[in-house]
């Protein structure tokens, strides 16, 4: 019998997943939950186990390749009817290669279209980025894939005149790359009014992450009515609290940042606000208030932003949540994140002072309705006690939903956090989540 496998939905609204490594190849005997596939999906890097136990007959995309939620991922052939024929089958086809070709006969039995197409699928000759030519003899027409030809457009190659060393005399990426750089050196001393596509533009794909930074960043924008308020507030009580913390726990290896401290005034703040920690369901025209207080972090990598979540922030101490911290931003500079990781939150940090910067207007983490932005610390003359002093100047931007969150509301939120990270010692005294 040939069972056919679509990539899954693994959760949390997956559209598409881009093939990062084949564990398997065709003709391969594999078992029910034996990794097929490395994927990188929207929100992390996946293994996809095989969901039945025999034999490998179809491969569907190389590495590099994006695939659809539904569409399909191998065809297994599994013991039973037809098995002997379906195993001679899978063994006469050729092996999927893995960066450059997928052969056309392979898609044979795909339930659905593969709406992506990959840099091996094959597509007739075109003109594209070619003038025509009068009374000259008709050229030949190149054999190319679908990235070949959208290259040598961006190029400005004539794909007619490439060199293929793909099956067939196909064009391939790489073709038109070795193209470019010896036309580059063949043309070196020829004056050019201006410089070759290749030398103006770089073209990269979007990463998985970064199309979810942009789908998310944009439901964001079209599904609330974002207002934002700015403050600043004089944390020299903090600063030397924290100093005498981080000395008093050397020697276990702990080090406090200021996130812990103010992630534990946010959820005490959340309390006395719970509008702040609830979501618009305009759909059943009802407001959702959460009595749980997971924190978003926005954390920046090497991949692009992600916003691990810190779940019961508000039961957990300045160690526990420093622990939690430093957990999650490792997973993440490692893409060792998981679904479960980076769902469920209910309110939103992000710390941009950390990088560079006094004031922002955060996009909010929707469908929550609150983030809050720390900037950077510095030092600035104050007025104390009707003398010029030298003050701890923490600045915080913060963005609500203010089709639920009204401006009074924010402000007595803000006030609040602010007092708290004003005088530490009326965090100190709620340490272990209790009120």
């Amino acid at each position: 019998m040939r069972y056919i496998f679509k990539f899954p939905d693994i959760g949390e609204g997956l559209e598409e997943g881009k093939i990062i490594e084949w564990y398997v190849k065709k003709g391969q005997s594999i078992e029910s939950g034996d990794p097929l596939v490395k994927m990188e999906t929207d929100k992390v890097v996946t293994d996809i186990p095989s969901p039945k136990s025999g034999i490998l007959a179809v491969l569907y995309g190389g590495i590099g390749d994006t695939v659809k939620v539904g569409n399909a991922l191998v065809e297994i052939d599994i013991p039973g009817v037809d098995g002997e024929a379906a195993v001679a089958q899978a063994q006469q086809q050729p092996q999927v290669p893995s960066q450059e070709a997928v052969d056309e006969k392979d898609f044979a039995g795909v339930v659905g279209t593969i709406e992506v197409a990959g840099d091996g699928a094959y597509l007739p000759s075109g003109d594209e980025g070619r003038p025509a030519k009068a009374d000259t003899p008709k050229a030949r027409k190149a054999l190319a894939t679908p990235v070949a030809r959208a290259m040598a457009k961006d190029y400005g190659i004539d794909i007619n005149e490439v060199t293929g060393t793909g099956p067939a005399g196909r064009v391939m990426k790489k073709d038109i790359e070795t193209h470019s750089k010896s036309s580059a050196s063949i043309n070196i001393h020829v004056p050019m009014p201006l410089a070759s596509a290749s030398e103006r533009t770089r073209i990269e794909p979007l990463s998985q992450i970064r199309k979810t930074i942009a789908r998310n960043m944009l439901r964001s924008k079209q599904n609330t009515a974002h207002m934002s308020i700015m403050d600043e507030v004089e944390v020299s009580e903090l600063v030397a609290a924290r100093a005498r913390l981080n000395e008093a726990l050397a020697d276990k290896g702990i080090r406090l940042s200021y996130l812990p401290f103010i992630i534990k005034a946010i959820t005490l703040a959340l309390k006395d606000h719970p509008i702040l920690n609830a979501e618009l369901d305009m759909d059943n025209e009802r407001i959702i208030y959460k009595n749980y207080y997971n924190i978003g972090i926005a954390m920046d990598t090497t991949e692009g932003l992600v916003v691990p979540v810190i779940k019961d922030a508000d039961s957990k101490s300045l160690i526990e949540l420093t622990k939690d911290l430093k957990d999650l931003m490792e997973r993440a500079q490692e893409r060792k994140l998981t679904l479960n990781d980076l769902k469920d939150g209910t309110f939103s940090i992000t710390s941009y002072g950390s990088i560079g910067g006094y004031f922002a207007v955060p996009v909010i983490a929707y469908p929550q309705v609150a983030i809050f932005g720390v900037g950077r610390l510095s030092e600035k003359p104050i007025v104390k006690n009707h003398e010029l002093a030298i003050g701890q100047i923490l600045p915080i931007s913060m963005s609500v939903d203010h089709r639920i969150v009204d401006g009074a509301e924010v402000s007595r939120f803000v006030n609040q956090v602010l007092a708290y990270l004003k005088e530490p010692l009326l965090l100190l005294a709620h340490e272990g989540g209790t009120q």
